[in-house]
């Protein structure tokens, strides 16, 4: 499966952004979907994950309340809405795909390139 990830950009804290992320190539519904992020200098870390039917999420701590995974399978599309932004969330952001039907953290096969995320003070 290939994924595209676009939707970055500046943003003032406070404020909102839609990561989107449009995939091809196989069912979109037999994967588990995810975002991770990566700041300068820091290891990748998981954002958020999303069951095949969008009944089922996780997220990190550090954007519970904040953040929501929305995916659209009639689309072959998942999101990452991103409210109430800080400085601390500029990172470049990624998409992620695992086969299977439940939520993952870890173990993504698949894996879009990064979309650039600057929220200023």
């Amino acid at each position: 499966v290939q994924l595209q990830a676009s939707g970055g950009g500046l943003v003032q804290a406070g404020g909102s952004l839609r990561l989107s992320c449009a995939t091809s190539g196989r069912t979109f519904s037999a994967y588990g979907m995810g975002w991770f992020r990566q700041a300068p200098g820091k290891e990748r870390e998981f954002v958020t994950g999303i069951n095949w039917s969008g009944g089922s999420t996780y997220y990190a701590d550090s954007v519970k309340g904040r953040f929501t995974i929305p995916r659209d399978n009639a689309k072959n599309t998942v999101y990452l809405q991103m409210n109430s932004l800080k400085p601390e969330d500029t990172a470049g952001y990624y998409c992620a795909a695992r086969l299977g039907s439940n939520v993952f953290t870890t173990g993504y096969e698949y894996w879009g390139q990064g979309t650039q995320v600057t929220v200023s003070s």
